[in-house]
């Protein structure tokens, strides 16, 4: 359950996808149609207008998801679907609401045509990577890797995970049992802060993750595991069988599967440190 970035004139805006359905940050809106110094202060002003004016309480058309922030953290932020956020520019004064509702309608244009034909989606994903200047066999196991993860989160998510934190908090266990470390810990190692550490992986990286999450998957399946306990434990035995395998390949190789560089920037015959 990977959170997204959109972009509309330049400007990022946070997005999570639940349920088959985009939700987007409102102070990002907020941001990009006012210029506001300080959209959740603007944000709040807004819904505070529209009750005292019209009875009409804005909160109603949110949920709160927890999306990552410039300093890289975690925080609570309102979001609204693509309908509801329609209804929450109309309230916002702004010569840039109707190319942003156009942009906005095309989104969620894309997404309709994605539920319906999966593949659409997947083409688009290999057309972006492709663009960046990954490999045809990276994209592979990229592509084969995002699926991977949306059913071990489809099985959490029936089994007892409630919420972002349950997801980092079973992620977590599976990178430590696959890696030795989280995947914060995996970021700073890599330099990565905002982008998806998954997309700075080399191929043998991404094909331990992929073992570690599949492995687990398996496991809540034949036990019909439930509840975070059960789930934390499956995360770990999942993630120790990626693990013991990495370390059986690096004892045989004589070096470290885990590396500190980005995909891109790797050179041919590098990017794998020799064991000490």
């Amino acid at each position: 359950m990977e959170n997204k970035i959109a972009v509309f004139s330049g400007k990022a805006i946070r997005r999570i996808l639940r349920n088959k359905e985009w939700w987007f940050s409102i102070v990002d809106i907020i941001a990009v149609l006012t210029e506001s110094f300080n959209a959740r202060d603007y944000w709040y002003k807004m819904k505070t207008r529209m009750y005292s004016e019209e009875g009409l309480e804005l909160s109603t058309f949110c949920r709160q998801f927890k999306l990552e922030s410039p300093d890289g953290k975690l925080r609570g932020t309102d979001c609204a679907r693509t309908e509801d956020i329609f209804r929450i520019i109309q309230s916002i004064p702004s010569p840039k609401a109707e190319p942003f509702k156009r942009w906005l309608a095309k989104v969620g244009y894309e997404r309709v045509q994605e539920i319906e034909d999966p593949e659409l989606a997947t083409k688009r994903t290999r057309a972006i990577y492709k663009a960046k200047g990954y490999s045809e066999d990276w994209i592979e196991k990229r592509i084969r890797g995002i699926a991977i993860r949306e059913e071990l989160t489809d099985e959490w998510q029936k089994r007892g995970a409630q919420d972002q934190k349950d997801y980092e908090i079973l992620t977590a266990e599976i990178s430590k049992a696959t890696f030795g470390i989280t995947p914060g810990e995996y970021k700073k190692l890599k330099g990565v802060e905002r982008e998806n550490l998954r997309d700075h992986m080399n191929d043998l990286e991404l094909i331990f993750t992929m073992l570690g999450e599949r492995s687990t998957t398996e496991i809540h399946r034949v036990e019909d595991s439930k509840g975070m306990p059960k789930l934390k434990s499956d995360s770990k035995a999942g993630g120790d069988i990626a693990g013991n395998a990495r370390k059986r390949l690096e004892q045989r190789l004589g070096k470290s599967v885990i590396s500190k560089n980005n995909y891109l920037s790797i050179p041919k015959k590098s990017g794998i440190k020799k064991l000490k």
